[in-house]
């Protein structure tokens, strides 16, 4: 333990402690810019610049540690105007127009220099002109970038997607695609944690609101909105709700004052996509056993859920050996397309191009898959025809003058509102395992187990293994979160150093309720906490199991017949190969 005195207040604290956390104990503010704990910890912005007596020069508080005996101050003149020059200096690089800025109110740098009181910005101003394709669903304004590393450092070490890099020298030092020119000639797979962890706007998703209002606003179109399972955690944060007023069914009654014809829940399509996949998986397992019968080639173990698109992106790029054995079923937002544009046009009674499906969801690769070449109709249009961020919905309630405090809950529109525990679980980390789980348990015995039998895949931790029984047979599962878990999964797989039935990956840390198009909290991870919210729901619901979905019941009975059927497999199934990634040989 080491002693040191902060602005008067004697703190002891363990060897190594940097002073930005000696600071925090002694209940001094200092504030930040680039900094995040554990991962960019580089002092490139210099604004948490304190004064160490005996030292003439300032220290960096997020990075240096606290030695015995130091005397610090963290608000002293000096102090003061080295921080004011510093975000002065950067302010100078980047685009201050804040009015027409998607973090303007939600900006690190912003509240920053308010609180430094900074009124105007005496050096010569240098921003750079280069621009990125406002078409793709990633989008980075290069005269906003503060140079700060926070992209390049989660999307490394974090994601192991490795896109982002520091290009050029000396002045013309910047933070740029790495390997190509273009960001949409890159393997990027779109998670959007970038996006979530940068501390201003140089990165944001396409917005697609104007879209989604001509198609409101045109006669000739029925708006069709689902809101995916996740968003019901999230959706309140920025208008300050807590969790238990801001529910999916305040959200309906929000969505229908927008003036969508029918809100629905992604939910359904959640149950749908555990009865195709726990199908497709439990068959996989049966001609294994047949195969292994026969001497033949066995089958390729595991396989991989394929409802996150971020995580089929990722090993399409950097794991190409591995495609085939991901799922065929589509997401649960490409499913409710196929199923808006075929069961429920033919419902409605009439024809699918009338349909503007719309989903909320909480990432950017969602606007990637809905535009896939396999993702569209028997008439060649989208099945889903555009997606939103929870951000995005958010902006779009806000341009509408709404205030969500003002509503009452609304039932969802039938027969596609209905959703199962099960269903509500995927939006967090192993939720869909264990809803698979519950239902092949099911479609193996023909009764159900204890819905919270499975429990052992929920959680944080980044790689989790569990065994289960499931008749007689022992099967082997794994659920990773984040991609870097993923990355450190597929290689071990590749090196035969693990081996599971079934797994099931997700982007995101946390899952999707820790997705890049949830709203941003700089500084803090909401994932966990969202998390708790839906496996709360799935335990106070009454309706637990896929199966047991009266909506799914009907859709089988009514339309598709079984899972795995002929029109299941057309409708519900894709083929992971018929697109590409631009660098996908």
């Amino acid at each position: 333990m080491v002693k040191a005195t902060i602005n008067g207040v004697t703190v002891q604290v363990p060897e190594k402690t940097t002073i930005l956390d000696a600071a925090k104990q002694a209940g001094v503010f200092i504030p930040t810019l680039c900094f995040m704990k554990d991962l960019n910890e580089i002092g490139a912005c210099r604004v948490c610049v304190v004064e160490v007596e005996g030292y003439e020069r300032l220290f960096t508080a997020c990075n240096n540690t606290i030695a015995d005996g130091m005397v610090i101050h963290t608000n002293s003149r000096k102090v003061r105007e080295a921080r004011k020059t510093n975000v002065e200096l950067i302010l100078s690089q980047h685009n201050t127009n804040c009015a027409v800025c998607n973090r303007n109110g939600n900006c690190a740098l912003q509240k920053v220099a308010g609180n430094l009181n900074i009124l105007k910005i005496p050096f010569e101003k240098q921003i750079s002109t280069k621009k990125s394709s406002h078409d793709f669903p990633l989008i980075r304004e290069y005269d906003k970038c503060i140079g700060c590393m926070r992209c390049i450092q989660v999307c490394d070490h974090v994601q192991h997607t490795h896109i982002w890099d520091v290009v050029n020298t000396g002045a013309r030092t910047a933070v740029d695609v790495r390997d190509v020119y273009r960001l949409e000639d890159s393997n990027c797979v779109l998670c959007g944690q970038c996006i979530t962890h940068c501390p201003v706007g140089a990165l944001r998703e396409r917005d697609d609101i104007d879209r989604v209002l001509d198609a409101l606003e045109d006669p000739d179109k029925i708006t069709i909105v689902q809101v995916a399972p996740s968003i019901r955690t999230s959706w309140g944060e920025p208008f300050g709700l807590a969790p238990e007023f801001a529910t999916y069914k305040r959200l309906v009654a929000v969505l229908r004052a927008i003036g969508f014809n029918y809100v629905f829940d992604t939910n359904f399509t959640a149950d749908l996509t555990i009865m195709e996949e726990g199908s497709e998986f439990l068959e996989k397992v049966t001609k294994a056993a047949e195969a292994k019968a026969k001497g033949e080639e066995p089958e390729k173990f595991p396989m991989f859920t394929s409802c996150c698109p971020g995580w089929v992106r990722f090993c399409k790029g950097h794991f190409p050996e591995f495609v085939d054995q991901l799922s065929t079923s589509k997401s649960p937002q490409q499913m409710f397309g196929a199923i808006a544009k075929s069961y429920y046009a033919k419902l409605l009674g009439v024809d699918p191009s009338k349909l503007f499906v719309v989903s909320i969801m909480p990432c950017l690769a969602k606007k990637a898959e809905c535009a896939y070449p396999s993702m569209v109709d028997d008439q060649g249009a989208q099945e889903v025809d555009c997606a939103l961020t929870t951000r995005e919905v958010v902006r779009l309630i806000r341009s509408e003058n709404l205030s969500p405090v003002a509503f009452k809950e609304a039932e969802p529109d039938m027969p596609l509102g209905i959703g199962s525990g099960a269903g509500n679980i995927f939006g967090a980390t192993g939720g869909v395992m264990e809803a698979a789980l519950r239902t092949a348990y099911y479609l193996v015995k023909g009764e159900n187990p204890d819905p919270d039998a499975f429990r052992a895949v929920r959680g944080m931790d980044g790689w989790k293994e569990a065994e289960f029984e499931l008749a007689g047979t022992t099967l082997k599962v794994a659920v990773v979160n984040g991609l870097g878990n993923a990355d450190r999964l597929m290689h071990a797989l590749q090196k035969n150093e693990v081996s599971y039935d079934f797994v099931e990956v997700m982007a995101c840390p946390g899952g999707c309720v820790g997705g890049g198009g949830q709203p941003i909290h700089d500084g803090i991870e909401m994932a966990k906490d969202r998390g708790q919210i839906l496996y709360a729901q799935d335990a106070a619901d009454t309706l637990r199991f896929s199966h047991e979905n009266p909506s799914i019941v009907a859709v089988y009975k009514d339309f598709l017949g079984k899972p795995l059927s002929e029109k299941a497999e057309h409708l519900l199934h894709t083929d992971h190969h018929a697109w590409k990634l631009p660098q996908e040989v």
